[in-house]
């Protein structure tokens, strides 16, 4: 009887894995309503409408959050409102979901040179590097970005450093 029972909740636990697993999507298929709203949000970013485009990105993530290039494009969005922290995490959540995304390394490091972590940024471009054998337009912008430095505005607000001679 005890082996029937366990035989039987064995049974049950396999027939709902196995079906909820052959339900869902590869996450190679991004949902087309969030892709066709990525490119709303592009749009709505050329024309200089970064609200809209901010707003637009949302949705497409609501959609499907396993839309990589909407992270990104939410990254490049946060960049240019002036906002390089949150654009950081937008280009973490696509690096959780592709840890080898060059354009999302890229602006990552960017990111991370507007706030004025330039250690970090050089950590991004040596990946971006590792992963662009041949080299890549990714890698040359960031190195580029790195060798100018923070904006003025970063390295005025960070505090002195005082030495212990004085």
């Amino acid at each position: 009887m005890r082996i029937s029972t366990v035989s039987v909740a064995v049974a049950l636990t396999l027939v709902s894995l196995s079906t909820s697993l052959h339900g869902q999507r590869p996450d190679s298929q991004i949902d087309a309503k969030s892709l066709s709203l990525l490119a709303a949000g592009r749009a709505a970013q050329a024309a200089g409408n970064l609200d809209g485009a901010a707003d637009t990105l949302e949705t497409a993530l609501a959609v499907d959050p396993r839309n990589r290039a909407a992270f990104v494009a939410l990254g490049d969005v946060s960049e240019a409102r002036g906002l390089p922290g949150k654009a950081i995490r937008f280009y973490r959540e696509a690096l959780l979901l592709e840890p080898n995304d060059v354009a999302a390394l890229k602006g990552q490091g960017q990111a991370f040179i507007a706030k004025g972590a330039i250690e970090r940024a050089r950590q991004n471009l040596a990946k971006i590097r590792k992963i662009c054998v041949k080299g890549c337009a990714e890698a040359t912008l960031l190195a580029a970005a790195i060798a100018k430095g923070p904006p003025v505005t970063v390295v005025a607000s960070q505090p002195a450093k005082v030495s212990a001679a004085q």
